[in-house]
């Protein structure tokens, strides 16, 4: 059988490279006699900006001194993709894909169904113009879509071409829900379906760290409470992936190995993204959220309930302690209600495929 997977391999992103390769590893895994393809989609209009806003200077944020790490980044994830992905030749058009003459081909993870971004909407994303034997679905987010306002014609007819579907999130249960009349299943983010068995070496950090990863908007009084902190108790604060004035030092151009291995190391994480948590949760690492995007917000809180992890979110008062924070959160607890959705998300890989 050859399969094929549709997502958003190519943006400058380390979560959209992780979920897409891990997706790769998981089928693979089910179907290991199986061509396993990610399809090497390009969106022109989505990859466009995306690039344009990981170049744009934010001079409150970023030294120009470290500006040739953050301009390496891009390359560094191209080179990655090359090298892990199985990937299929550039095509930019349905007519493109469906001459690669895949068997199945499996839409997601990441926010493909998000009809509400100008940016990166495309009709091709709910099926339309594919043609194989069997189209599904594997965790896609609809992000900041709403079900309850005008949902689009492409969305409408699109859903109805699945032959199975399963989703990421209550937001985008919801849609399919109201859309087709029936209730998909939630499943896990593919990252949560592989064995993590990183080889290459980290960045060597002499100082235990506080990492941040994109806490956009993040209040300054709490960056600069959690920074006096890291200063009076020995501690280094660094980006994981991304670029600040106030961190210790840029670390934004890295493998996505070694960003991984950032998050495996910290003494803390502070994020407002759901790889962010995501890759904290597979770390065993201790975390808060700050989140201000509405989609962040869904995906995010949906992450969180759905392993029982409470009391993740800040708000303007938070003050920053370490030794308090050691034990916020019962990974044991939360390792089997992953042991059992896990299992859960890989059978219904399974049958949808077989």
């Amino acid at each position: 059988m050859k399969i094929g997977i549709l997502t958003h391999q190519a943006a400058v992103n380390f979560g959209a490279f992780w979920q897409a390769y891990s997706l790769q590893r998981a089928i693979k895994k089910e179907f290991p006699e199986s061509d396993v393809h990610i399809i090497n989609f390009i969106h022109i209009k989505h990859v466009f900006i995306n690039t344009i806003g990981w170049f744009l200077f934010y001079k409150n944020r970023k030294n120009i001194k470290n500006w040739n790490n953050v301009f390496r980044l891009p390359f560094t994830l191209y080179k990655a993709r090359r090298k892990y992905m199985s990937l299929t030749k550039q095509c930019f058009t349905a007519s493109q894909i469906n001459k690669m003459n895949f068997d199945a081909i499996v839409v997601g993870s990441d926010e493909v169904w998000n009809y509400n971004d100008p940016k990166s909407v495309l009709p091709l994303k709910f099926g339309q113009g594919l043609n194989c034997k069997k189209l599904i679905s594997y965790a896609p987010s609809a992000g900041n879509s709403d079900a309850d306002k005008e949902i689009p014609k492409f969305v409408l007819e699109g859903l109805h071409k699945f032959s199975a579907i399963s989703v990421r999130d209550q937001t985008t249960k919801k849609l399919v829900k109201k859309v087709t009349g029936k209730s998909p299943q939630i499943v896990l983010d593919p990252t949560f379906l592989v064995d993590w068995d990183i080889k290459e070496e980290a960045p060597v950090k002499t100082k235990e760290y506080i990492l941040m990863y994109y806490c956009e908007h993040l209040p300054q009084n709490i960056k600069q409470q959690i920074n006096d902190y890291a200063t009076a108790n020995g501690l280094a604060v660094y980006g994981a992936g991304e670029s600040d004035k106030e961190y210790k030092e840029c670390t934004v151009n890295m493998t996505p190995q070694q960003w991984v291995a950032m998050f495996k190391d910290a003494k803390f994480v502070f994020t407002g993204t759901f790889h962010g948590a995501v890759f904290s949760i597979l770390n065993k690492v201790q975390f808060k959220v700050y989140l201000t995007n509405k989609g962040r917000i869904a995906k995010v809180s949906n992450l969180l309930n759905l392993f029982g992890i409470k009391d993740r979110n800040m708000d303007e008062n938070y003050v920053f302690d370490l030794e308090k924070e050691k034990n916020g959160i019962d990974y044991a607890d939360v390792y089997e209600q992953i042991k059992i959705r896990k299992t859960e998300s890989i059978s219904y890989l399974h049958e949808a495929l077989k």
